[in-house]
């Protein structure tokens, strides 16, 4: 994988135990190790002084309110212990976030050797300068930053063995749907437009609406309820018949759907 060798100076340091981690909404400073030995919980009110604190100055104190639902899904359904992978991937998210604010800010340069840090700094910088007013232009570069952020938390676990369950990488690809809605935004809302007929009464006319819901980075209920949903199917099977990402994405739309009519 191209981002291994990104994380061969977070293996020397394996063996170490990480320290408290320090209040890392102040520091912006955390390192990997730290913001894994967190709590979900812990990461979850740590997102949250983000955006309340530093990332306010940058017209950010919303920006990660999805990140917020997926973390309160893994706290209430008791995932994410430190060292497991579900707590590496989030960590790389995290860390991600933190870094880039501190370098948007100009506060520091440092990266943690994590690639998301210097996307999610160009995302922020990009947003508090006015560059990015549309939505598609907007859902782009916050994807990119995320999916940076998590291929180098799934690289740290990879590299550390502790692989994805078959269980867990199904589920891991429901996140990858999110990121493919937030950057292919025209394409989907086409697939939508032709398919919506065939899965629910009404999505085709309501594609835009469903879709800006569905995608709003700013709302934490889509995300929980995607979870929740991609987590009940990654315990059983595959779903059967279905190519690429875009199918991935058709198939959970349905459910989606009648989530956000359920909250209209």
């Amino acid at each position: 994988m191209r981002v291994l060798g990104l994380v061969a100076a977070l293996l020397v340091g394996l063996a170490t135990p990480v320290a408290a981690a320090p209040d890392c909404t102040s520091t912006l400073d955390c390192s990997f190790d730290e913001i894994d030995a967190m709590s979900m919980p812990e990461r979850l009110e740590f997102v949250r002084g983000i955006e309340s604190g530093p990332a306010a100055a940058l017209g950010a104190t919303d920006r990660w309110r999805n990140i917020e639902g997926v973390i309160t899904f893994f706290v209430d359904h008791r995932l994410g212990s430190p060292g497991t992978w579900v707590s590496y991937v989030d960590s790389g998210i995290v860390e991600g976030v933190q870094r880039g604010v501190a370098i948007a800010l100009g506060r520091s340069t440092e990266t943690g050797g994590n690639p998301g840090s210097n996307k999610w700094a160009d995302y922020l910088t990009r947003l508090s300068t006015g560059q990015l007013t549309t939505r598609a232009a907007h859902d782009r570069a916050w994807s990119e930053a995320e999916q940076a952020s998590t291929e180098y938390g799934n690289a740290v676990a990879q590299a550390r063995g502790v692989p994805a369950t078959a269980a867990e990488w199904r589920f891991y690809q429901f996140s990858e749907v999110y990121r493919w809605a937030l950057r292919n935004r025209p394409f989907a809302l086409d697939l939508l437009a032709f398919y919506g007929p065939l899965i629910a009464p009404g999505l085709a006319s309501a594609r835009v609406p469903f879709y800006d819901w569905f995608t709003d980075v700013s709302e934490s209920a889509p995300s929980y309820r995607g979870c929740e949903l991609a987590y009940g199917f990654a315990q059983l099977h595959p779903i059967a018949g279905v190519f690429g990402i875009a199918g991935l994405f058709l198939s959970y739309v349905k459910e989606l759907f009648d989530e956000y009519q359920s909250t209209g």
